[in-house]
Protein backbone atom coordinates (compact mmCIF):
# COMPACT_ATOMS: atom_id res chain seq x y z
CA UNK A 1 0.00 0.00 0.00
CA UNK A 2 1.27 3.11 -0.96
CA UNK A 3 1.39 6.65 1.28
CA UNK A 4 -1.08 7.54 -1.23
CA UNK A 5 -3.46 4.61 -0.48
CA UNK A 6 -2.93 4.63 3.08
CA UNK A 7 -4.42 8.54 3.23
CA UNK A 8 -7.40 8.12 1.11
CA UNK A 9 -8.37 4.70 2.57
CA UNK A 10 -11.35 4.40 4.68
CA UNK A 11 -10.81 4.30 8.32
CA UNK A 12 -13.57 2.67 10.43
CA UNK A 13 -12.36 2.44 13.98
CA UNK A 14 -10.83 4.97 15.79
CA UNK A 15 -11.57 3.71 19.26
CA UNK A 16 -7.99 2.63 19.96
CA UNK A 17 -6.05 5.85 18.25
CA UNK A 18 -3.16 7.63 21.45
CA UNK A 19 -2.13 11.11 21.32
CA UNK A 20 0.55 12.90 22.94
CA UNK A 21 -0.35 16.11 25.27
CA UNK A 22 0.41 18.66 22.60
CA UNK A 23 -1.68 17.05 20.31
CA UNK A 24 -4.51 16.81 22.42
CA UNK A 25 -3.66 20.40 23.75
CA UNK A 26 -3.64 21.80 20.07
CA UNK A 27 -6.94 20.24 19.81
CA UNK A 28 -8.34 21.77 22.99
CA UNK A 29 -7.05 24.99 22.58
CA UNK A 30 -4.60 24.72 25.79
CA UNK A 31 -1.57 23.95 26.87
CA UNK A 32 0.03 20.38 27.55
CA UNK A 33 0.22 21.29 31.35
CA UNK A 34 -3.86 21.59 31.69
CA UNK A 35 -4.11 18.31 29.25
CA UNK A 36 -2.44 16.64 32.45
CA UNK A 37 -4.28 18.68 34.88
CA UNK A 38 -7.68 17.52 32.96
CA UNK A 39 -5.81 13.80 33.43
CA UNK A 40 -5.80 14.16 36.75
CA UNK A 41 -9.41 15.17 36.81
CA UNK A 42 -10.71 11.81 34.86
CA UNK A 43 -11.79 14.07 31.87
CA UNK A 44 -9.26 13.27 29.77
CA UNK A 45 -8.27 9.50 29.51
CA UNK A 46 -4.45 8.41 29.63
CA UNK A 47 -3.31 5.58 27.66
CA UNK A 48 -0.25 5.08 28.96
CA UNK A 49 2.99 7.65 30.03
CA UNK A 50 2.15 10.62 27.86
CA UNK A 51 -0.15 8.91 25.50
CA UNK A 52 -4.08 9.70 25.52
CA UNK A 53 -6.92 8.38 24.19
CA UNK A 54 -8.01 10.67 21.62
CA UNK A 55 -11.66 9.74 20.99
CA UNK A 56 -12.76 9.18 25.13
CA UNK A 57 -10.79 11.96 25.68
CA UNK A 58 -12.77 14.37 23.17
CA UNK A 59 -16.12 12.55 24.26
CA UNK A 60 -15.23 13.55 28.21
CA UNK A 61 -13.94 17.29 27.18
CA UNK A 62 -17.38 17.97 25.00
CA UNK A 63 -19.47 16.40 27.47
CA UNK A 64 -17.93 18.54 30.39
CA UNK A 65 -18.59 21.95 28.25
CA UNK A 66 -21.56 21.12 27.35
CA UNK A 67 -22.75 20.21 30.92
CA UNK A 68 -20.59 23.90 32.27
CA UNK A 69 -22.25 25.64 29.76
CA UNK A 70 -25.75 24.42 31.46
CA UNK A 71 -24.37 25.33 34.82
CA UNK A 72 -24.18 21.93 36.30
CA UNK A 73 -20.65 21.41 38.18
CA UNK A 74 -18.64 18.47 37.42
CA UNK A 75 -16.43 16.54 39.32
CA UNK A 76 -14.53 14.25 37.52
CA UNK A 77 -11.83 12.76 39.97
CA UNK A 78 -13.03 9.27 40.09
CA UNK A 79 -12.88 8.91 36.04
CA UNK A 80 -15.81 8.57 33.54
CA UNK A 81 -18.48 10.91 33.95
CA UNK A 82 -22.27 9.52 33.42
CA UNK A 83 -24.24 11.42 30.95
CA UNK A 84 -27.36 9.81 32.07
CA UNK A 85 -27.19 10.65 35.62
CA UNK A 86 -26.22 14.25 34.77
CA UNK A 87 -28.53 14.48 32.10
CA UNK A 88 -31.13 13.52 35.07
CA UNK A 89 -30.12 15.56 37.68
CA UNK A 90 -30.17 18.92 34.88
CA UNK A 91 -33.84 17.65 34.47
CA UNK A 92 -34.62 17.78 38.15
CA UNK A 93 -33.04 21.60 38.35
CA UNK A 94 -35.43 22.00 35.28
CA UNK A 95 -38.33 20.47 36.83
CA UNK A 96 -37.60 22.50 40.37
CA UNK A 97 -37.52 25.78 38.23
CA UNK A 98 -40.14 24.91 36.40
CA UNK A 99 -42.12 24.44 39.81
CA UNK A 100 -41.13 27.62 41.10
CA UNK A 101 -42.22 29.62 38.47
CA UNK A 102 -45.73 28.09 38.38
CA UNK A 103 -45.75 28.25 42.47
CA UNK A 104 -44.76 32.39 41.58
CA UNK A 105 -47.81 32.73 39.22
CA UNK A 106 -50.45 31.10 41.49
CA UNK A 107 -48.76 33.79 43.98
CA UNK A 108 -47.99 31.20 46.55
CA UNK A 109 -44.15 32.81 46.34
CA UNK A 110 -43.09 36.26 45.79
CA UNK A 111 -39.60 36.87 44.40
CA UNK A 112 -37.45 38.84 46.55
CA UNK A 113 -37.27 41.88 44.63
CA UNK A 114 -41.03 42.35 44.45
CA UNK A 115 -41.41 41.53 48.18
CA UNK A 116 -39.16 44.42 48.93
CA UNK A 117 -40.95 46.81 46.75
CA UNK A 118 -44.09 45.98 48.16
CA UNK A 119 -42.88 46.34 51.55
CA UNK A 120 -40.97 49.21 51.09
CA UNK A 121 -44.02 50.98 49.61
CA UNK A 122 -46.00 49.59 52.33
CA UNK A 123 -44.19 50.54 55.11
CA UNK A 124 -43.24 54.27 53.59
CA UNK A 125 -47.22 55.03 53.27
CA UNK A 126 -47.23 53.52 57.00
CA UNK A 127 -45.17 55.65 58.58
CA UNK A 128 -46.10 58.98 56.23
CA UNK A 129 -49.76 58.36 57.66
CA UNK A 130 -48.55 57.59 61.37
CA UNK A 131 -46.03 60.85 61.44
CA UNK A 132 -49.73 62.71 60.23
CA UNK A 133 -51.86 61.83 62.89
CA UNK A 134 -50.52 64.36 65.68
CA UNK A 135 -51.43 67.50 63.35
CA UNK A 136 -54.33 65.73 61.61
CA UNK A 137 -55.83 65.01 64.95
CA UNK A 138 -54.70 68.41 67.20
CA UNK A 139 -56.91 70.76 65.94
CA UNK A 140 -59.85 68.27 66.47
CA UNK A 141 -58.71 67.22 69.85
CA UNK A 142 -57.94 70.90 71.28
CA UNK A 143 -60.00 71.34 75.00
CA UNK A 144 -61.60 68.15 74.62
CA UNK A 145 -62.15 65.63 76.99
CA UNK A 146 -59.69 62.44 78.23
CA UNK A 147 -62.24 59.88 76.61
CA UNK A 148 -63.11 61.59 73.35
CA UNK A 149 -59.17 61.90 72.68
CA UNK A 150 -58.39 58.67 73.58
CA UNK A 151 -61.55 57.62 71.48
CA UNK A 152 -60.20 59.28 68.36
CA UNK A 153 -56.67 58.74 68.75
CA UNK A 154 -57.64 55.04 68.46
CA UNK A 155 -60.14 55.03 65.78
CA UNK A 156 -57.09 57.19 64.15
CA UNK A 157 -54.31 54.60 64.40
CA UNK A 158 -56.81 51.66 64.04
CA UNK A 159 -57.35 53.21 60.35
CA UNK A 160 -53.89 53.17 59.66
CA UNK A 161 -53.50 49.63 61.32
CA UNK A 162 -56.06 48.14 58.83
CA UNK A 163 -53.98 49.53 55.44
CA UNK A 164 -51.24 46.88 56.53
CA UNK A 165 -53.42 44.21 56.89
CA UNK A 166 -54.94 44.61 53.12
CA UNK A 167 -52.72 41.61 50.98
CA UNK A 168 -52.77 41.76 47.54
CA UNK A 169 -50.35 39.28 45.35
CA UNK A 170 -50.72 41.06 42.41
CA UNK A 171 -49.37 44.01 44.31
CA UNK A 172 -45.84 41.63 44.51
CA UNK A 173 -45.39 41.28 40.84
CA UNK A 174 -43.51 43.82 38.94
CA UNK A 175 -44.82 44.46 35.67
CA UNK A 176 -41.87 43.22 33.91
CA UNK A 177 -42.52 39.72 35.36
CA UNK A 178 -46.37 40.14 34.04
CA UNK A 179 -45.00 41.16 30.66
CA UNK A 180 -42.40 38.78 30.21
CA UNK A 181 -44.16 35.34 31.64
CA UNK A 182 -47.60 36.20 30.17
CA UNK A 183 -49.09 33.07 28.53
CA UNK A 184 -46.09 31.41 29.92
CA UNK A 185 -48.29 28.54 31.62
CA UNK A 186 -50.16 27.86 28.36
CA UNK A 187 -47.58 27.34 26.08
CA UNK A 188 -45.64 25.09 28.25
CA UNK A 189 -49.10 22.96 28.40
CA UNK A 190 -48.83 22.67 24.77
Amino acid sequence: MTKTDMDSAKVTNIDSITVSASVLGELFGVKDRRIRQMAEEGIVIRAAKGRYKLVDSVKNYLLTLKLAADGVEVDLVDGDINYDEEKGLHERVKRHISELKLQVMRAEVHKAEDVERVMTDMLVAFKTRVMNIPSKMAPVLENRDVVFIKDRLSGEVLEVLNELKEYDPKAFYSEEYVEENEGEYERDRV
